[in-house]
């Protein structure tokens, strides 16, 4: 992490070593996952889900839009959608201190832009599974197995995160919309 530079008093941090760059191996299947599953179909439903789920604002319009047509369960849909704003900023947070970069290799194809070069962990596995996980408090459905899975493939058809960066997002998108819930179910009026 630090070296010591020729005629230095003090060693300096290595950049290039600090940067938690994956082996060859997640690139390899990184690369594989492209090649098995990027269509021209799927590169455009990546990047419709890429634009819905960036900064997490189509998960939390859908929350609000929850709380205009739930009037009974407004402030739970409200709690909820600033949860998932909580899980997206939560991933940034982790981003800012691991500093792995995003895939950067001449066999990953890259399909969309990015607002950072941060790739670890990926904020939009991080809020979609947040999402789907408080959402699914809300409606009394199981929502986890419709949104996660294309969201976290996604990333990985459009090259923009390593298969560590979406797994990683689900986890702490799930811990964190897990820790919400719990506070939601507690809300919920006993039977009589």
């Amino acid at each position: 992490m630090f070296r010591k530079k020729p005629g230095a008093r003090v060693a300096v941090r290595d950049e290039r070593r600090s940067h938690h760059v994956p082996h060859s191996r997640e690139v390899q299947v990184l690369v594989g996952i492209q090649r098995a599953i990027a269509t021209p179909s799927s590169v455009r439903a990546a990047r419709v889900l890429s634009h819905f789920g960036e900064h997490s604002a189509g998960w939390f319009a859908l929350g609000l839009l929850g709380a205009a047509v739930d009037r009974r369960r407004r402030a739970d849909w409200l709690t909820a959608a600033a949860g998932v704003v909580g899980s997206h900023a939560a991933s940034i947070a982790v981003k800012r201190v691991v500093r792995r970069p995003r895939p950067d290799d001449p066999s990953v194809t890259v399909g969309v832009g990015t607002p950072s070069k941060l790739s670890f962990p990926s904020s939009h596995a991080t809020s979609t599974t947040a999402a789907a996980v408080l959402y699914s408090e809300l409606t009394g459905r199981n929502l986890v197995p419709a949104l996660v899975p294309p969201m976290l493939a996604s990333r990985l058809v459009l090259g923009v995160h390593y298969p560590t960066d979406v797994l990683a997002g689900a986890v702490l998108g799930g811990v964190t919309g897990g820790l919400l819930r719990r506070k939601l179910k507690s809300r919920k009026p006993k039977p009589r």
